[in-house]
């Protein structure tokens, strides 16, 4: 191929990739870009180490109402699942031909389990329960699974310093190209 064949095959795709951009980038006339605010109202994400724990503290004895009235319909009233997943038992079955994949078995950390609570349960009103609320039932949870104590109190100092029985049983990426958002490593 000659050189000027070479730099017309180049303008002809580099025509078809800007084309597509136009097409993808077009306006549908629904819609608007979400503000600052309504942003800000999304960003309630919680890491492992327990960055973005909003004020607030729970007991598991305060969280058992709780857990009746806004979980039991769906997980069952000890966590044994129903309509939904189970929530409770299966420590230990994770290397078994019957895994039972569970917060206490499986979750690797108990921050997650606040902020899987606090952005998506109940089901049908998400992001809709206070922050003493989500701790309370993050500690139910975790004391049907005797991890915690029916007093102890979770907050954003003991929330993230909760062993969970699985933290240890994720592996890192070992491929050497691979970082986390924040360029960290895997």
């Amino acid at each position: 191929m000659s050189k000027s064949d070479s730099l017309i095959m180049t303008f002809v795709a580099g025509c078809a990739v800007a084309s597509a951009t136009n097409a993808q980038a077009q306006a549908y006339g629904f819609g608007k870009p979400a503000t600052p605010r309504e942003i800000a109202g999304w960003n309630i994400d919680v890491s492992p180490d327990g960055r973005s724990l909003p004020p607030g503290s729970g007991t598991a004895a305060r969280g058992k109402a709780l857990y009746e009235s806004q979980c039991a319909g769906c997980h069952g009233m000890k966590g044994e699942g129903s309509l939904a997943n189970q929530l409770a038992g299966g420590i230990g079955t994770l290397n078994t031909d019957k895994p039972v994949m569970t917060v206490g078995s499986y979750w690797p950390y108990a921050t997650t389990v606040f902020d899987y609570i606090n952005r998506a349960m109940p089901f049908t009103a998400p992001q809709s329960l206070k922050p003493d609320e989500v701790y309370s039932i993050t500690a139910y949870l975790l004391f049907l699974d005797r991890i915690v104590g029916e007093h102890d109190v979770l907050d954003a100092s003991t929330l993230p310093k909760v062993q969970m029985p699985n933290r240890n049983g994720f592996v890192s990426d070992p491929r050497p190209d691979v970082r986390n958002a924040d360029g960290g490593k895997l």
